[in-house]
């Protein structure tokens, strides 16, 4: 006899997800509802933090590079924050929000040549999931493009889809960083999941495991002391 899903169990019990809280932005009245909606096409800019997080132990990385892409800029967020802090950017996106140029009005999977062999972004997480994309955000980046070096920020529990173990398995991050606080991706609180970067770097000595390490929030005084990292 098959053990029931945890779904199916789920489902049984009569419980529903948790409600979460969010903002009418006309009105600034909090209302409950059973999921935070999703913007057009993934959309949601990256928060602050967590680019000045990440460049705190990868910008010299991507000083190797003499320019890095960034594929899913979205209104530039990211970009303008690495741009602060040296590291030249090639921009791109399927939608023009306004990114600082030089910026390339594209879809990512048009790509067949990636402008930098180095690319960190946000990426639409229903390109990267299992459950929607299949991954094939990763796949094409890795495979198709063959990045040398690619960063994502992602919900620290995006490896744990069962569909995900074969492209794991065959191309596996070489780090990944859990940042130790929530990230507000909708100015609605802070997201319920913790996120993470996980980084892929063809450079980088293999291990039988990616490395692990864990993310502070970093403040803008200690962005200008940035220089260090792996």
């Amino acid at each position: 006899m098959r053990a029931p899903s945890a779904r199916g169990l789920f489902n049984a019990t009569g419980k529903t997800a948790k409600p979460v809280a969010v903002r009418d932005e006309a009105t600034g009245v909090y209302s409950k509802v059973a999921e935070r909606p999703r913007k057009k096409d993934g959309f949601e800019p990256t928060p602050r933090e967590a680019t000045l997080a990440f460049l705190s132990v990868e910008r010299s990385q991507l000083l190797r590079f003499g320019a890095i892409w960034e594929p899913a800029c979205g209104d530039g967020a990211m970009t303008r924050v690495m741009i602060e802090q040296g590291i030249s950017v090639v921009a791109s996106d399927l939608v023009d929000r306004g990114a600082p140029s030089p910026f390339i009005l594209r879809s990512f999977y048009d790509f067949d040549r990636a402008p930098s062999p180095c690319a960190v972004t946000n990426p639409p997480f229903h390109e990267t999931s299992w459950g929607h994309g299949k991954a094939r955000w990763v796949t094409h980046a890795l495979d198709t493009l063959g990045l040398e070096y690619m960063a994502l920020l992602m919900p620290w529990s995006w490896p744990a889809a069962a569909g995900l173990g074969a492209v794991w398995d065959r191309r596996p991050p070489a780090r990944i960083y859990l940042m130790r606080f929530r990230l507000d991706f909708t100015g609605q609180g802070a997201n319920p999941s913790n996120h993470a970067w996980f980084v892929w770097d063809a450079a980088a000595l293999k291990t039988p495991a990616p490395l692990l390490f864990m993310l502070d929030r970093v403040d803008d005084r200690q962005a200008e002391m940035f220089g260090g990292g792996v």
